[in-house]
Formats: structure tokens, sequence, C-alpha cells
């Protein structure tokens, strides 16, 4: 016989052997699933900036906490922003807010909110 068949042959039955020793069916450890970190799904369409504004004398800013960290992470800074602008910038209107959920929840009538009375918003985590 060839020696390059036999050789072939003798890979071939030990891959055989070592599929066989190595079956799930004999694993008796426990499975993990894990998941694909890729994006699956096309990213969303990006919107740009509100343009800045020249002042901010006689605006009103909101302050929107999402309640990151929790409900009592953020209003004590928030309250400390509001009271600096109450200070050193009395014309500016501020109001505090909170958005209804978590942070992953979207609230429409809030937003809605802040484009009819707001001329700017500050949006996001303290604590």
């Amino acid at each position: 016989m060839n020696s390059r068949i036999s050789f072939a042959i003798l890979i071939l039955a030990i891959a055989a052997l070592a599929n066989a020793a190595y079956s799930p069916a004999q694993n008796t450890a426990q499975m993990i699933t894990v998941m694909n970190p890729a994006v699956a799904n096309k990213m969303v369409d990006r919107l740009p900036l509100s343009p800045r504004l020249n002042a901010i004398e006689g605006k009103t800013i909101y302050l929107v906490d999402i309640g990151w960290g929790g409900p009592q992470a953020a209003p004590s800074v928030y309250e400390e922003i509001q009271a600096w602008f109450a200070q050193n910038k009395p014309s500016v209107k501020t109001e505090i807010r909170r958005i209804k959920g978590s942070y992953e929840s979207d609230d429409p009538e809030l937003w809605k909110e802040i484009k009819q009375k707001g001329h700017a918003a500050l949006i996001g985590i303290s604590g």
C-alpha cells in the first residue's frame, strides 16, 4: 500500500476516534450561551444638533434628569445648576424636569413642552 494512502487513513482514524471520545453526548459540563456583539440592525439616522443661542439672557433652559443612577442621583445637581443661574444669570428661567420612566424610555410630552416653551435643554446624567 502506498505510504501516503496509509498516512491519510491513519489521520482519518485518529480524527474519528477523537470525535467519538469528545462527543457532546458524553460531555456533562454545563453549556453556556454567548451573545454576538455585532450590530445586527441598521444604525439610526443622526439628526444635527440645534444651533447655538447667541445669548441666554431672557431664555428658558430645561434641565432634564433622565433617571440614570436612580431617582436620587441627579436632583441635587440640577438644583445647584438652577441656583447658579438664579444668582449669576437672573433673567434666565430654568425648569427642572425628569423624564417619565427610565433613561431608556422616550417622553414625547416632555420633548413637546421643551420645543414649545424652551430655548435650550441640558439633558443628561448626573450623580
